[in-house]
């Protein structure tokens, strides 16, 4: 059975490389793996996130699906608080790896080692799309009510993965989501708390 970077404990061999990358205007080096998402370097949706935010320089924030840790160690860059969560224990070795070499504090764990009642300002993500329909709705529903008040999260989705229909689905279930951007067939979708008018998210 082929292997999938969403699986808890990869059986392949762990070939490490480094790959050189440009994230806001600096350059950074990262270890990456078999076995991880995009082990090959930055992927194109994760790159059009980056391009397309502004990164925050406080608050509590969350990369939810981190893999080799891109976007954890970037946001960590400017002083905000980070935690990085994945399924893949080899992806966040890695991710705390990348963030010890980069000098700046991540905490990257397994979902469930999150502290309960933990909140976070925003939330950063290449949702894991190939996990499936129901198990992706079943992802954010976990973690979006955990956006604190005026908080918001980004997520970045393929239009031939489904993003306008994400979008749609996320309304119906009653958090408002707005298309902030679009890039090389890429959206990237603004979820805000339900409680929340537009003015007031950040």
């Amino acid at each position: 059975m082929p292997e999938h970077y969403f699986d808890g404990t990869p059986t392949s061999d762990d070939r490490r490389r480094d790959v050189t990358t440009r994230i806001w205007d600096r350059e950074m080096v990262f270890t990456t793996s078999s076995g991880v998402f995009s082990q090959d370097g930055l992927d194109k949706a994760t790159a059009v996130l980056l391009r397309h935010g502004t990164p925050p320089s406080d608050g509590r924030v969350l990369d939810l699906g981190c893999g080799w840790g891109p976007i954890a160690c970037a946001l960590a860059t400017t002083g905000a608080e980070v935690w990085a969560v994945d399924v893949n224990e080899r992806a966040l070795e890695l991710t705390r790896l990348n963030a010890e070499r980069l000098g700046v504090s991540v905490t990257a764990c397994l979902p469930d080692d999150v502290p309960a009642g933990l909140m976070f300002d925003r939330i950063w993500s290449n949702p894991p799309i190939r996990i499936g329909k129901q198990a992706l709705h079943e992802l954010l529903l976990r973690w979006l009510p955990r956006l604190a008040p005026a908080g918001t999260a980004r997520l970045v989705v393929g239009k031939n993965l489904g993003a306008d229909s994400l979008q749609r689905w996320l309304v119906t279930e009653g958090w408002p989501t707005d298309r902030v951007d679009s890039e090389k067939g890429f959206r990237i979708l603004e979820v805000r708390r339900p409680d929340v008018p537009p003015a007031a998210a950040d």
